[in-house]
């Protein structure tokens, strides 16, 4: 395989590194704004009764010329 370059950095990390450096308080927001949405503790109840509760869905549901059975 040999040597990986790992001194690689996208355009757009770089772009996202350079707004960063410029509004620092933007990495609070970040945090936030994951906490909001993202970081929640588990119910294992709730997730069990969700996945029992769902219907299957009909295959392709967006053909129109697909009547189902």
């Amino acid at each position: 395989m040999g040597d990986v370059n790992t001194s690689y950095v996208s355009d757009h990390t770089q772009w996202m590194n350079e707004l960063l450096e410029k509004n620092p308080e933007w990495a609070e927001d970040q945090k936030a704004g994951r906490a909001l949405w993202w970081d929640k503790k588990q119910d294992v109840d709730t997730t069990a009764r969700n996945a029992a509760s769902k219907v299957p869905q009909k295959p392709y549901p967006y053909d129109v010329n697909f009547f189902g059975e």
